[in-house]
């Protein structure tokens, strides 16, 4: 499985753990000039949860996590903030949501979702 693959199938490994939860997806892979926005969620409780995905091999050295530097926040938060706009949403509230993903031996997937990994005061 190329990187390309492995990052799609990480995508749909995320949004199935919304899913099962009661999220809504309302959107996914929602690309401006400013950037994309892998999923785009409605929780149960009505708040917008906009989630990067980052998916590693087993045996990565650093969490996928860190790969969403400050830069890379910047980036989401100016692309959700044109996603908003467009939907007619702005008045919603928005909660930036970071999912490590991990293919396991077994064929399935360890998902870890990381609430409000960064905001955008």
């Amino acid at each position: 499985m190329d990187r390309a693959e492995t990052g799609r199938r990480g995508e749909q490994a995320a949004a199935r753990y919304y899913l099962d939860r009661g999220y809504t997806l309302k959107t996914h892979n929602y690309h401006t000039r400013l950037g994309e926005l892998d999923l785009v969620l409605l929780s149960p409780e009505g708040e917008l949860i906009l989630c990067e995905v980052k998916t590693r091999s087993a045996g990565a050295l650093a969490r996928p996590a860190a790969a969403v530097s400050p830069a890379k926040q910047a980036r989401l938060i100016r692309a959700a903030q044109q996603y908003l706009q467009e939907t007619g949403q702005s008045d919603m509230p928005v909660r930036f949501d970071v999912a490590e993903v991990i293919p396991l031996d077994t064929g399935r997937w360890m998902v870890h979702i990381i609430k409000g990994a960064f905001t955008c005061d």
